[in-house]
């Protein structure tokens, strides 16, 4: 497939890359087991009609959602009876989430049983009753409802989401599901578990990013499937002799490429399609890579500008950070992959503002480049030497949302806060300033923390999903930025 790079330049994005955006968005939305609480009492007419009303929110949001249609008579749990056929249900239909509205009451011991059974985020929200009849009678006390089963969810053990009382068209009430399904879609990176493939050995003296492999597998069910390199490099020669001549021509039209023979190009574009290959082959989640020195004296060129491409497809990281791919895999499914995640360094206090901070590093997705701004390949300014192939580019501006998944004897912590981009001075390699409400209370967190200066970035607003998400993970603490 021919591909186009995203420069100024060239305005048309990387067809590839698109088409694997879809992808992932169209498998990045979890599903919703829709479980609608009715009570004897109470009308049961306006039940039914509250859970029509939630169903047709339910389809215009485009929820991937079962609901009980064809498992109960009229769709609707009223008895604890029902519990069995349910749980039995959504199981076969591998719900991720369920939601148990209260649409006029609420059955509180088949609601939790349900909850506790299926062992996933629940939801619970009941709409907002109207006023008493005019003979002093009510349809439904969905909120009282709502307070025996939160009790007995807590007798339980099961965490759950609660969404103030309101009515199915109020907007908070659609933020706050959207919300929920971010959250339970994070969750799953360490709850149903993911696979992180790493190419390369851990970096020698970057004792930081050393791990507790067997730890994240028993805790988080994190496998990690080690690449060898030899093997990697092998076959990213073999794949550059086949030729890219055709990209190479493209590339250089539409990008400033200094002091890089097409030979390195194609070595460069190699190591993409290779670490996509293998992505593909073993169905990874995430990758991370050891980055220097064997790929790139190996290939003769920083190797950077793959990471680029890379990670409009899925997290790939540096430095061999196997933490920070959880942590930008959790930021991409908190944002149903709509945008691409990036693990940054936090790097350097803005010079001017007192809560603003410099987020940098190189290899950043394309996606993430600035419009005004021309992908640029050069040497690396830090690690002097021969080698071109560093990428150089700003960073678009917008809300910005940061994570970082780590831990240090047996106690993991998530750490997350939001920001905005701001102007600040030019510097090299992939940057963008960002401001944030208290600095120094993040800076405590991180250097207080079990973290270290890579921390996920994404744009947009997930933060409060992603902390959210940290209930319904055993063994997570939060740490809250903002």
């Amino acid at each position: 497939m021919k591909r186009c790079l995203q420069t100024s330049s060239c305005q048309c994005a990387d067809p590839f890359v698109e088409d694997q955006k879809e992808l992932m968005i169209k498998l990045s939305k979890p599903k919703l087991a829709f479980c609608p609480i009715g009570k004897f009492v109470f009308s049961h007419e306006d039940a039914m009609r509250q859970k029509e009303a939630l169903l047709q929110n339910l389809k215009q949001w485009d929820v991937d959602f079962v609901d009980l249609e064809t498992v109960l008579p009229d769709g609707m749990v009223r008895d604890k009876a029902h519990v069995d056929p349910v749980v039995k249900f959504f199981k076969a239909q591998k719900v991720d989430a369920l939601f148990i509205p209260h649409c006029n009451f609420g059955t509180e011991d088949a609601a939790a049983l349900i909850a506790k059974k299926l062992g996933v985020p629940v939801l619970l929200w009941g709409p907002r009753d109207e006023a008493p009849l005019a003979d002093g009678t009510r349809l439904r006390d969905s909120l009282c409802g709502l307070f025996p089963t939160s009790k007995v969810l807590g007798k339980l053990g099961v965490p759950f989401t609660y969404l103030p009382n309101s009515s199915v068209d109020d907007p908070e009430f659609a933020q706050g599901v959207d919300r929920f399904l971010r959250a339970a879609h994070a969750a799953n990176v360490l709850r149903k578990g993911c696979r992180i493939g790493v190419i390369g050995q851990r970096i020698d003296f970057f004792w930081s990013t050393i791990i507790n492999e067997s730890e994240l597998l028993e805790k988080f069910n994190v496998e990690i499937l080690p690449l060898d390199m030899v093997l990697f490099i092998d076959a990213v020669k073999q794949r550059a002799a086949a030729g890219y001549a055709e990209e190479i021509s493209t590339l250089r039209a539409g990008s400033v490429i200094e002091e890089m023979s097409d030979e390195a190009l194609a070595n460069v574009l190699g190591v993409r399609d290779e670490a996509l290959a293998l992505a593909e082959k073993h169905q990874l989640d995430a990758m991370a890579c050891q980055s220097f020195m064997s790929l790139p004296e190996s290939i003769g060129a920083w190797a950077v500008f793959a990471d680029s491409l890379i990670g409009d497809h899925l997290p790939f990281v540096l430095e061999s950070d196997v933490c920070g791919a959880i942590s930008t895999l959790m930021l991409q499914r908190a944002s149903y992959a709509t945008e691409t995640a990036f693990l940054a360094d936090v790097t350097a206090r803005h010079p001017d503002d007192e809560n603003g901070v410099l987020l940098w590093h190189c290899g950043a997705p394309l996606s993430m480049k600035h419009p005004d701004e021309t992908v640029r390949l050069d040497k690396h300014w830090i690690l002097p030497g021969p080698l071109s192939g560093m990428t150089h580019f700003r960073m678009k501006d917008g809300p910005i949302t940061c994570a970082r998944f780590d831990g240090e004897h047996g106690q993991y912590e998530l750490a997350v806060g939001e920001g905005t981009s701001c102007d600040g001075p030019y510097t090299q390699n992939n940057y963008v300033w960002m401001h944030v409400a208290d600095w120094p209370r993040w800076e405590r967190t991180l250097i207080e923390g079990p973290f270290l200066h890579h921390i996920g970035m994404t744009y947009g607003h997930c933060g409060a999903a992603l902390k959210e998400a940290v209930k319904y993970i055993p063994g997570l603490k939060l740490q809250d930025m903002d």
